[in-house]
């Protein structure tokens, strides 16, 4: 029944714009015209991002930050194999993702590191992204609270995160 829902839909939104009479292709173009020049906006930003999430990384920063921060995290209860990937997440979607993934395979995929690091990906998010995209659109100059109220939410989703993989 999962394969015929999006060619269903597809068929009924043509028969709409025949009812209609609405122009599928002009419309399609014009949204790519739009998308282009939000691309051509938040590039710069996105851009930015990527290269600070590199340098995050390869500078060794990442890895001095974790050592630091791992007996603190102790303290919420967050294992110290969670560390680096709490501190990314924030950062970079696909860095944390390639960073679940070394977890699963040191650690395999049903243990209690592997679920509590899942559930810290899945219950947070990549906040500065999402600053850079959504502020630069909107030409928001001071973002004042946002950034950290979100890394809050991040953190406390964390704690979470750990704690249920913990009880459950």
């Amino acid at each position: 029944m999962g394969n015929f829902i999006l060619p269903f839909l597809l068929i009924a939104l043509f028969v709409y714009a025949a009812i209609k009479k609405i122009r599928i292709y002009d419309g399609f173009i014009e949204g790519i015209k739009d998308a282009l020049k939000l691309v051509y906006s938040i590039f710069p930003y996105l851009a930015a991002i990527f290269i600070m999430v590199g340098l995050f990384r390869l500078s060794g920063l990442s890895a001095f930050l974790t050592k630091i921060l791992e007996k603190p995290l102790a303290l919420f209860g967050i294992p110290s194999e969670l560390t680096e990937l709490i501190l990314l997440r924030p950062f970079s979607g696909n860095g944390s993702i390639l960073l679940l993934e070394d977890i699963y395979a040191k650690y395999a995929a049903d243990s209690y590191i592997a679920r509590a690091a899942s559930v810290v990906v899945g219950s947070s998010d990549t906040a500065f992204y999402i600053a850079a995209v959504y502020f630069a659109e909107s030409k928001i100059i001071k973002l004042r609270y946002a950034v950290p109220a979100a890394l809050a939410a991040n953190f406390i989703g964390c704690v979470s995160a750990c704690l249920l993989c913990r009880v459950l």
